[in-house]
């Protein structure tokens, strides 16, 4: 069914992973898509795979999400080429590990950058054009290391924790302003993506998210990007209309007590 029949979305981190695969869903789902992402190759050859099989739904645009001049520049061709921008996914983020005290300050702010920073810009520069076309869809992708925390992963649970935070905060102020704009968080738990393999700052030995399962997954199983997209693709379309300011949980039960 093709419930996100032209509307548009534009998806951070969309060469890989979490992102990918939500980039392939909303296309399918009938949205025109713009897949943006630091990798122009990757980037590249993606888009124009999903708009082979989905016919011309998605389109690349490269974007460093740390970089406010960038945010600009990919909004404004978002508004000169489509018009409108319905569904935002903030979803672009990398992972810094290791103890607090020989974390270096360099690397807190990188790990802030892209993960927290990049949401607060991609939201910052996207609502105007959203409001504009009389609402849409934010979906910020954290993690359950926002709501437990995580001994191995500082830096990356306390940005993430910043999402959930941010999240809400402008979830309250579109409603207030009744824009037609919701704003939600998706927490993912240990989801088989590419990014196990740049963990920094953890030995090679801990990057192994099978290793997890056993002792954090209930399910027992890894999680896949598919099912983040399933929940992204509901998020975006009507059926969560009456839906802001909420986490969705999608971990195989990892925080059950």
């Amino acid at each position: 069914m093709k419930t996100l029949d032209g509307r548009v979305a534009l998806v951070t981190g969309g060469a890989s992973g979490i992102g990918l695969a939500s980039c392939r869903r909303l296309a399918e789902h009938g949205a025109t898509v713009v897949l943006a992402d630091i990798q122009r190759e990757k980037g590249e050859a993606e888009a124009k795979a999903i708009s082979r099989h989905d016919d011309g739904r998605c389109r690349f645009a490269e974007l460093d999400v740390s970089d406010e001049d960038a945010w600009r520049s990919a909004v404004a061709h978002v508004a000169a080429q489509l018009g409108r921008l319905d569904v935002l996914v903030n979803n672009a983020g990398i992972g810094i590990g290791g103890p607090i005290e020989t974390l270096s300050l360099a690397d807190w702010r990188r790990q802030q950058a892209v993960n927290l920073d990049g949401v607060f810009l991609g939201i910052k520069h996207c609502l105007p054009l959203m409001r504009k076309g009389g609402g849409g869809s934010i979906i910020n992708i954290s993690s359950v290391t926002a709501m437990v925390g995580s001994g191995t992963f500082v830096s990356y649970a306390a940005a993430k924790g910043g999402v959930r935070a941010l999240t809400k905060a402008v979830a309250r102020q579109c409603a207030a302003l009744k824009d037609g704009v919701r704003v939600n968080s998706i927490h993912p738990g240990v989801i088989d993506t590419p990014i196990f393999a740049t963990l920094e700052g953890i030995p090679a030995s801990a990057r192994d998210p099978k290793a997890l399962i056993d002792t954090m997954v209930p399910l027992g199983r890894l999680g896949e990007p598919d099912d983040i997209a399933a929940a992204v693709v509901y998020l975006a379309g009507d059926g969560a209309r009456y839906v802001t300011g909420s986490e969705l949980v999608v971990d195989g039960g990892l925080l059950i007590h």
